[in-house]
């Protein structure tokens, strides 16, 4: 996965279209997620796709998140959403200023609100899962 500063620099040369495409090809670089991890404990709640998010925890307890949407573009906001968050620690996480981070993409103005309605809730979930493991 690219750096979100080098993503951010290339998303704004990119008309909408080409956006679009930069998004599904974020959400197609995800690492994949086992289908029996996708169920109702990590079924992102709000979103007008399904979208599912898992945490593990790495051996210095840094989180580590695989995810995955039944929509492309959903898939791809959610792939950068982790960008901001993934292999942090949880402290860090919590911290984290994830939709500052998120802001430079514009998202809510590039997508329609059907697409980006259940960011705040991927958001709070994954704020969720750090503040359990702080």
């Amino acid at each position: 996965m690219p750096a979100l500063a080098d993503l951010q620099e290339e998303y704004e040369f990119l008309d909408a279209d080409d956006r679009y495409r930069l998004l599904i090809d974020l959400g197609r670089a995800l690492e994949p997620m086992p289908d029996a991890l996708k169920t109702d404990a990590t079924l992102v709640r709000g979103c007008s796709a399904a979208v599912w998010v898992y945490p593990t925890v790495l051996d210095d307890g840094r989180l580590h998140f695989l995810a995955d949407s039944n929509a492309a573009i959903t898939k791809g906001i959610i792939a950068l959403v982790l960008l901001t968050v993934q292999d942090q620690t949880p402290a860090a996480i919590s911290a984290a200023d994830i939709e500052g981070a998120l802001a430079p993409f514009d998202l809510k103005n590039q997508l329609s609100s059907n697409r980006t309605q259940g960011i705040p809730n991927m958001i709070a979930l994954i704020r969720q899962t750090a503040d359990r493991y702080s």
